[in-house]
């Protein structure tokens, strides 16, 4: 089911959306997302404290990394690429020398931490077998969509995105919002990491996602035809990028096609995308 394939970077596309509408881009969400999950692991296992106290830990871990991102660029005015790229590599070494670089099996987590593994429970809708972890993706860009489209808040990120002085002159606090907007984005990547243990079963501070989720939200939310420079897209249309990558990904993987021809093709959306982005924006002006 293509849901369940696009479910974990569907809502890592969701906390890069906000991001890039409001002109920035976080680099550092697959790394959050794979910390996030070694921190819950680790708290369980290492420490002996509830699997839904290490829940509500490892989110809040995340939200604080994002919180952090958002600081350094909004009250320091650094480029949002530059301090994600930094946050990026500091993140995944974090994760590797507070691991230890110990992956924690699933029946392990199964025996002792089963709450972990929530979201990979399984049931049916029809013939289909589904896990709750596309439930989670689901409502999640739901509630983000109506978050962005029927609220104030909602306005306001497009408006920082769009024109930050037109914004603050308009009594929209500019620094304020970005740092919402990267400590929700945090938030939504420790939402991620949670649905990635269940998706997965075991906990891998090695897991691809830390590199190759950076990129794989960056191509849904571009796809779907959110601006790079901000103000201009919908969450929806991110949702769409998800589901077009994971059919294209999907289709490739049936027809035996070499992985890296996935990439490639990946690569040329993306510049495609971008193109007609930028072509819009010079007609429009």
């Amino acid at each position: 089911m293509i849901l369940q394939q696009v479910g974990i970077v569907g809502i890592l596309g969701t906390a890069q959306a906000i991001v890039i509408l409001t002109a920035g881009i976080d680099l550092s969400v697959g790394a959050i997302m794979v910390f996030t999950t070694v921190i819950m692991g680790q708290f369980s296992f290492r420490y002996g404290i509830p699997a839904e106290i290490t829940i509500v830990i490892g989110i809040a871990a995340a939200g604080f990394m994002g919180f952090c991102n958002g600081w350094l660029v909004a009250r320091l005015r650094l480029p949002p690429f530059i301090v994600t790229l930094g946050t990026w590599q500091i993140i995944l070494a974090a994760n590797f020398i507070y691991s230890r670089n110990e992956t924690i099996r699933s029946q392990d987590i199964a025996a002792e931490a089963s709450a972990l593994q929530f979201w990979g429970t399984i049931f049916k809708i029809g013939d289909a077998r589904v896990t709750y972890g596309v439930i989670a993706f689901l409502v999640l860009v739901a509630i983000m969509a109506y978050v962005l489209s029927s609220t104030a808040w909602g306005r306001h990120v497009y408006a920082v995105g769009d024109d930050p002085e037109a914004a603050e002159l308009a009594g929209v606090n500019k620094e304020r919002v970005l740092i919402q907007v990267y400590t929700l984005a945090g938030i939504l990547c420790g939402i991620a990491g949670w649905v990635a243990i269940g998706r997965f079963g075991a906990i891998s501070p090695g897991a691809s996602t830390g590199v190759q989720g950076n990129i794989q939200s960056i191509t849904a939310v571009v796809i779907g035809g959110i601006s790079l420079f901000g103000g201009r897209g919908s969450i929806i249309g991110m949702f769409l990028g998800a589901l077009i990558v994971g059919v294209f990904e999907m289709g490739l993987r049936m027809a035996g096609a070499d992985a890296q021809w996935t990439f490639l093709l990946i690569g040329v959306l993306i510049i495609a995308a971008v193109t007609i982005d930028q072509w819009i924006r010079k007609v429009a002006a």
